[in-house]
């Protein structure tokens, strides 16, 4: 994992109170993908689609890009055990391979920006080009975690059974076409994953840790990003769980100023 700069501080002076989650606003946060999962068939059941599309929505933007990502970090400080079945499960409804999700994420984080780096190869890439990669980077990702040798039979399992998932959704669309939406929404909604994760975030350019990502501020894109865009802040101090994120960017503020980094700004 990069080291970090000597002219960030070290995560003693910043504080270790931003390792801390509440119990209480940790278990809302790891059940909530299986409520959105819960109330997409509700309303689905119902007619409300529009629900339904909501909850798949939200369900993509809070997994991978927060709730899966510190299991992926083991952030959360739960048992190793637990840890392990909640990344597998979460992803899972999601129609993904939480442990290849893992190894490629991590990889990413230590070889940024090399040739082998899948998850941040957008970076590179024309927007056109990231789009296009959107549909094949979820096998072109289980594929290197399955070559990487590391968690394989977790990583084989949870391959088979999103295969199994599919296809018993696929099989209902005779009975009812509930199942197999939910199962397309869910898949649709990973091919943005090479825009959100790796084209809009990062320099591919850049050789320094605090350029390659780009520092994001401002009230607007803090309302757009749902306080998700600390991309900078996650690949300086990755051990920090994502609620923290906020304030871990106001404590480092000063020092991006002190370093001359320019954030991005959407208006205000």
């Amino acid at each position: 994992m990069p080291q970090v700069p000597v002219d960030v501080p070290p995560l003693d002076v910043l504080g270790r109170d931003l390792l801390v989650v509440p119990a209480w606003r940790r278990t809302l946060t790891l059940a909530m993908p299986f409520i959105l999962a819960a109330l997409f068939f509700l309303f689905a059941a119902r007619g409300l689609w529009l629900g339904s599309l909501l909850c798949t929505m939200v369900m993509t933007f809070i997994t991978y890009g927060s709730i899966s990502h510190d299991l992926v970090h083991r952030n959360l400080r739960l048992p190793r055990w637990l840890n392990e079945v909640l990344l597998c499960a979460i992803e899972l409804i999601t129609f993904r391979c939480g442990h290849a999700y893992r190894i490629v994420h991590l990889h990413h984080h230590a070889h940024f920006p090399a040739a082998d780096d899948l998850e941040g190869s957008a970076a590179a890439m024309s927007w056109w080009r990231a789009l296009l990669e959107g549909p094949i980077l979820q096998p072109r990702l289980l594929w290197f975690a399955l070559r990487s040798g590391r968690d394989r039979a977790w990583v084989a399992g949870e391959a088979i059974t999103v295969t199994i998932l599919f296809v018993i959704a696929v099989a209902l669309i005779p009975i009812t076409i509930i199942p197999a939406a939910f199962a397309a929404l869910m898949i649709a909604g990973s091919w943005l994953f090479p825009i959100i994760t790796a084209y809009i975030p990062h320099v591919a350019t850049s050789d320094s840790a605090l350029t390659q990502t780009k520092l994001f501020r401002g009230t607007m894109l803090s309302v757009v990003g749902a306080q998700h865009l600390y991309h900078l802040e996650h690949h300086l101090y990755p051990q920090i769980p994502h609620h923290n994120w906020p304030e871990l960017a106001r404590r480092l503020d000063p020092h991006f100023e002190r370093a001359g980094l320019v954030p991005v700004k959407l208006f205000f």
